[in-house]
């Protein structure tokens, strides 16, 4: 925790620092088009193993690579190793003719092979060779190269448009040139840059450490797969490249302490360059959705090739031999790909691969980065937020609002016209020792590119209590007093320092202060310490008045700091308290480590100088986003390090808390001291009817929690704050939570400390500006640090379920349900088929897919974000409920108005329901008094009366499946909320289908399609309409009694 100085320090007033904060912001390894010819060698785990330069001492490192330790690289130097190329890894190659034979292959095409490689046999040799057979064939070729070619293209979108969400990203890094820190990009990094790291901030590129604080400690996980923090170091600890701890190698992480270090490989020639190199491609892996999907298909797949088998082998051992002639070998085998293709859902992969397409859009006009696409999918599941406070609920942008001392208290914008209208200055002095503390022990610093600009409008590098502390300190002057910034400066030298933590919760800097007593120089020392009240109290022993008189901190005293802080608290401010203590001089030589520890004996007896009340409001998008969130069923948690009244005040204003009365530990220990025997983890969570409680936790109490605990907070409190909480304690938070309920977590933060409750979140949703630690542990980037985006992709992630919930719905009732029982009719009822070959892979592929693809494109559902979330466990895209509405109920209407407009038509012809039924091998010249041609036309009319009634009886199936609950009268696709014109234009798209299969001159001759007589095209659109208005029956029951069977029933 202290810097070891390897470098000369500035001379004190020389207002040069060289420690300023790294503004590198990235996400993960930067992959671009490879730009650079390696100079090394060509085994990559050679040259790997050839690094030596963690056992250079630190002259020989600065040697090597031509660098300076306070100058950097020379501008001349910089523009000579540019030619070296860029610093970017090369993604491993794609190996395309993988992707091509998934396209090829995969989904539902591999059925549509089997179906073309069988057609093609039943054209030669196994029968003879018949245009409609060598059509069929042709036209299933044409699905397998249409479908390829559709998912490739949408997948290159998907790709194109995440591609470019990323490029939003900032990729930066601070290093020294010409003696001066500046910001450049990553990718400009050259050999022999001084790079400067902070807490939080990723690696850019392969570097030596040439000056570390004692507790850095690097993140490494993404290069070893371990999650145990490595220290640094500035001496080599192993041989081994890998294992040294002197080496900060490129997209490992600084996680805690700051180090500068000289870069020794960027981009290929990096360790994890070479690993890339030698990992070869990227694993496809598939989201949630996909693998539900896929797990439907190979269930489909099966029983559409169980029923092509059984269909083939009934008539091989049954109608081949009871009924000759009733079928050939070839006919048999043509009618039968009817079962392969009557189960194929062919739209539904297609509106899989569009819906990616489409929540990639979606995100990318929000600006949120979403690293898998199965993180959308799974916030539609969330029922759980864990979000951090400040920077994530809070703007960020903190101010110091109050100044507290033990007799006075002050508005900051009154300091000045307080100290002018007193009669004696004097007796405010205490602002000069609270200056001195506010300035000195402060870990942020300005940009010097913008130090012309006035104190507001400064850029600063460091976190947002420091930031707000060095604008107070630095626009506070007093001259009266002594109070001024650059008199500071030059008579004070910073000596030592242990950065503030989330488990100190506290900030210590040692200076030391050259001041002029009787024309001669004497130099103090002092210890300065800033922090939590809490913690620092109880190490303090006296106090400053406002004159700057140092008196005993009395109990009285502290009960009255005590009071304000939870005065200022409950007003949703961040307090801090100030303290110093004059301290002996450190003698040179020490090991940093040894200092920390003389330090850490040394926090006794410290002088409390005053109070600080920072505010940091609530953003304005979180109040209104929590509501929603809220309402869609989420319960939304609050898991800061802030102090317990600061956090309370803040989760009122942002409505986390909304009850009067809140809970505390001693609630919860009552209530598990019953100790119930637990129900099922899973059933662990609050029920609709219990009211809404409250409940307030502190780290301490967290850490005493039992399983019985547990047990009660995540089952019975609606609303939770946890204050004063440590990385490990957010994260066994969110463990806990998780393990109970069947939650779906998601955790919000910005900080290193949230990182590890993100990693262990189902979703860890990062801010934009936020540490590179916090945005690799996450799964989601909200790139505008928009908090509104969050409930945007919790509703598409329900979106996206629920519209290829519909797909399913619309696809299966015509498609494996009527052209099935066409198929089986022909087999096992001895009737000609009402729906041949050609018919059923046409409308697969193209009435079908046109119809579900607008649904798609619906838009929420009135109540979608009122809906409890789904349960990842439990709620499947295909359930009973489903199968039963296909089954049961829309195909149960479907398939028998189709058949019962071909048996309609062949009674008009003079052939009853026997006389068409049952007819096997019957069916022939002279069958009822008619010729084998006329018996044969009328086949061929009936097939087409089938088809038309089957494409246009889906229209009640696609408008009535829409809708869950809500009337179509309310949700029509023509206006309003929920308009959408892509129905119109399939329904339109499907009948133009019909008319140019029927009346088309090829389609006739080839395929046998007909014309069909008037009346044919009219009935069908009265029993599309019958079946919406027996689903709109439903699901008014559904609405009025919504506890009713029915509603029971629905899907």
């Amino acid at each position: 925790m202290a810097d070891t100085t390897v470098t000369p320090s500035p001379e004190p007033g020389s207002g040069k620092s060289y420690g300023v904060q790294i503004a590198y912001r990235t996400l993960s390894v930067r992959a671009d088009e490879k730009q650079t010819t390696s100079k090394s060698p060509s085994d990559p785990a050679d040259a790997v193993s050839s690094i030596d330069v963690h056992l250079l001492s630190v002259e020989e490192v600065y040697t090597r690579y031509s660098s300076h330790p306070t100058v950097g690289l020379e501008l001349a130097a910089v523009r000579r190793r540019e030619r070296d190329g860029k610093n970017t890894i090369s993604p491993p190659p794609t190996v395309y003719w993988k992707k091509g034979l998934n396209y090829i292959f995969g989904g539902f095409n591999f059925l549509m092979w089997i179906a073309f490689i069988l057609t093609i046999l039943s054209y030669k040799p196994l029968g003879p060779p018949l245009p409609f057979v060598l059509g069929v064939a042709v036209l299933l070729i044409l699905v397998i190269i249409v479908s390829a070619t559709f998912y490739a293209l949408v997948d290159w979108n998907a790709s194109r448009i995440m591609k470019s969400i990323k490029s939003l990203i900032a990729h930066e890094a601070t290093v020294i040139r010409d003696g001066n820190p500046q910001i450049i990009q990553a990718a400009d990094i050259v050999v022999g840059d001084i790079a400067v790291l902070n807490a939080g901030d990723r690696v850019p590129a392969d570097m030596r450490v040439v000056q570390a604080s004692s507790d850095l400690r690097f993140d490494r996980s993404l290069l070893t797969g371990e999650s145990e923090m490595v220290p640094g170091s500035l001496d080599a600890t192993s041989d081994n490249a890998l294992e040294t701890r002197n080496l900060a190698l490129t997209s490992t992480f600084v996680v805690q302490g700051t180090c500068h270090g000289v870069v020794f490989a960027t981009g290929d020639r990096t360790v994890m360059g070479r690993l890339v190199k030698m990992s070869g491609e990227t694993k496809f892996k598939l989201t949630t959705i996909q693998k539900e999907v896929w797990f439907f298909t190979k269930i489909i797949s099966c029983l559409a090739l169980f029923f092509f088998c059984l269909s083939i082998l009934l008539y091989g051992v049954w109608l081949r031999t009871s009924y000759p002639g009733y079928d050939t070998a070839s006919t048999a085998i043509v009618n039968s790909i009817g079962c392969l293709t009557a189960f194929v859902p062919q739209g539904l992969p297609i509106c899989v691969a569009l819906s990616l397409t489409v929540v990639a859009r979606r995100m990318a006009k929000r600006q949120v980065l979403v690293k898998n696409l199965a993180t959308i999918e799974t916030l539609g599941c969330m029922s759980v937020l864990c979000s951090d406070k400040t920077g994530t609920l809070t703007a960020g942008k903190m101010m110091v609002e109050n100044i507290a001392f033990l007799n006075d208290v002050f508005a900051v914008e009154e300091i000045n016209e307080r100290v002018a209208k007193a009669s004696d200055p004097a007796v405010f002095s205490a602002f000069k020792a609270l200056h001195q503390i506010a300035r000195l022990c402060n870990g942020a610093k300005f940009d010097a590119t913008t130090n012309h600009l006035p104190v507001q409008d400064r850029t600063i590098k460091g976190d947002p209590t420091d930031t707000a502390l060095l604008r107070f300190s630095e626009a506070l002057s007093i001259p009266e007093l002594g109070v001024e910034t650059s008199a500071l400066q030059k008579s004070s030298e910073k000596k030592f320092e242990i950065p503030f933590n989330s488990r100190n919760k506290w900030m210590l800097s040692v200076v030391s202060e050259t001041s002029i007593v009787e024309e001669k120089n004497v130099e103090s020392t002092w210890m300065l310490v800033k922090g939590a009240p809490d913690i620092l109290f109880p190490s303090c022993s006296s106090v400053i008045q406002s004159d700057g008189t140092v008196v005993a901190l009395t109990s009285r005293a502290r009960q009255a700091f005590a009071t304000l802080q939870e005065d200022w608290s409950s007003r949703g401010q961040r307090v801090l308290v100030l303290c110093r203590k004059p301290i002996q001089e450190i003698k040179s030589g020490l090991a940093p480590n040894d200092v920390e520890d003389l330090m850490y004996t040394e926090m006794c007896d410290l002088t409390l100088v005053g109070l600080v009340g920072i505010c940091d409001p609530p953003r304005p998008d979180v109040l209104p986003s929590i509501a929603v969130i809220r309402r869609a069923g989420v319960r939304v948690f609050m898991v800061t390090g802030d102090f317990k009244l600061t956090a309370i005040a803040i989760a009122r204003q942002v409505g986390i808390i909304t009850q009067h009365a809140v809970d505390t530990m001693q609630d919860v220990r009552a209530a598990a001291s019953e100790k119930v025997a637990p129900k099922d983890y899973y059933l662990i969570k609050p029920s609709d009817d219990d009211p809404i409680r409250s409940l307030v936790l502190t780290g301490e109490d967290v850490a005493s929690l039992t399983s019985f605990d547990w047990n009660v907070i995540v089952g019975s409190y609606t609303e939770i704050v946890f204050a004063r909480t440590t990385p490990d304690q957010k994260m066994r938070i969110v463990e806990e939570i998780k393990a109970r309920g069947d939650n779906t977590v998601a955790v919000t933060g910005d900080g290193v400390n949230d990182a590890p409750a993100l990693k262990a979140a189902d979703i860890g949703v990062a801010m934009g500006s936020g540490s590179d630690v916090a945005k690799e542990a996450a799964a989601l980037i909200l790139l505008k640090n928009d908090f509104a985006s969050i409930p945007v992709a919790i509703e598409m992630g329900r979106l996206v379920f629920d519209n290829l919930k519909k797909v399913t719905l619309y696809l299966m009732p015509a498609g494996s349900y009527s052209e099935f029982i066409a198929v089986l009719t022909n087999v096992l009822m001895g009737m000609q088929l009402p729906m041949n070959s050609y018919q059923q892979v046409c409308y697969c592929i193209t009435n079908d897919v046109i119809m579900s693809i607008s649904l798609m494109y619906e838009q929420p559902e009135w109540d979608l974000m009122q809906r409890k979330p789904r349960n990842a466990r439990t709620d499947r895209l295909t359930d009973w409920r489903l199968f039963f509405h296909v089954y049961l109920f829309y195909g149960l209407m479907l398939w028998p108005c189709a058949m019962g407009m071909w048996f309609l038509y062949m009674k008009q012809q003079g052939l009853g329901f026997y006389d068409v039924i049952l007819t096997f091998s019957s069916w022939g010249d002279g069958w009822k008094g008619f010729s084998i041609d006329q018996l044969t036309e009328f086949v061929y009319v009936g097939e087409s009366i089938y088809y038309v009634t089957v494409a246009i009886g889906q229209y009640g199936t696609l408008l009535s499946v829409r809708n869950r609950r809500v009337s179509i009268l309310q949700s029509n696709p023509l206006w309003g909320p929920r308009r959408n014109l892509l129905v119109l234009v399939g329904m339109t798209g499907t009948v133009l289908i019909c008319i140019v299969n029927l009346y088309g001159a090829g389609f006739q001759r080839v395929f046998y399609m007909r014309p069909i007589p008037g009346m044919f095209w009219g009935i069908p659109f009265a029993f599309a309409l019958g079946i919406l208005l027996v689903d709109e029956t439903r699901k008014a029951i559904v609405r009025k009694y919504p506890k009713s069977f029915i509603a029971w029933l629905a899907w």
